[in-house]
């Protein structure tokens, strides 16, 4: 007899965005709870971007308040000079200050998205939805810790693609991996700490699924450097992906379960 040849794992079925974008429009509770985020985020990102500014012109004092008189060659040289270091200034502090925004507001916004992500997986399971503890005081710091967490991890990221951004050829192409998976990570992050994973185990996930993660994270890294827009842009976007993210992570999940049973 020739013996029998291993089971080879099923591949879960992939979930496009036009079908997560439809789940969310047939439960008025999703939609209502989506677009609650939504205001909520962009309200933490504005607030956190008027206090962030304030607070890095607070540190320049009144350097950029007085301009150098443009008189005679060495005059204009320090004028020009100034001017430039102003702009160069603005732009980069801005830049800045969108982005610490963005991370205040995910962290603080954690916990609903968790909640929605969980909506979503209680919804698509049904009757085979495995319920979590209740909802208490405790979890919800658990949830608000592993979101200071991934944002942290997202200054690292931030640092990281501005190194790469200066290594000729291949340095936007590395940028732009480093956005996809992290922004992966971002909304594995909230199924995953449902099931509370530590930030190395979703890390470790993301490794051993780099194809599905990359096709999570490639469509909101590529809205996230739109320039000024990215912000709100990202905003809008953060349920529509959560939702997306949570039922592609379940899939995975679930082929994996019906594997080890």
């Amino acid at each position: 007899m020739t013996p029998l040849s291993p089971k080879l794992p099923v591949p879960p079925k992939w979930i496009p965005l036009s079908f997560s974008f439809a789940f969310i429009l047939r439960s008025r509770r999703l939609m209502a709870w989506s677009a609650f985020l939504v205001l909520m985020t962009m309200a933490f990102t504005w607030v956190g971007y008027l206090l962030t500014v304030d607070f890095v012109d607070g540190l320049t004092g009144s350097f950029f308040l007085t301009q150098p008189e443009a008189a005679g060659i060495w005059g204009w040289t320090k004028y020009l000079g100034w001017m430039g270091m102003k702009w160069l200034f603005l732009i980069i502090s801005r830049i800045i200050a969108f982005y610490l925004a963005f991370l205040i507001a995910y962290c603080l916004s954690a916990p609903g998205y968790v909640f929605l992500s969980t909506a979503t997986e209680k919804i698509h399971a049904g009757e085979n939805f495995e319920a979590d503890a209740a909802l208490n005081f405790r979890g919800i710091l658990i949830d608000l810790f592993e979101g200071v967490k991934i944002g942290l991890f997202g200054v690292l990221v931030t640092v990281a693609a501005l190194a790469a951004n200066f290594i000729p050829g291949i340095g936007q192409v590395v940028v732009l991996l480093l956005y996809t998976y992290y922004s992966t990570l971002m909304f594995v992050d909230y199924p995953a700490s449902r099931r509370r994973w530590s930030l190395g185990r979703k890390i470790i996930w993301i490794s051993s699924h780099s194809r599905p993660s990359f096709r999570l994270g490639i469509f909101p890294a590529l809205v996230s450097m739109v320039p000024l827009l990215n912000i709100f842009l990202m905003a809008m976007i953060f349920p529509l992906m959560t939702v997306h993210s949570t039922l592609n992570f379940a899939a995975i999940e679930g082929v994996k379960q019906k594997e080890q049973q």
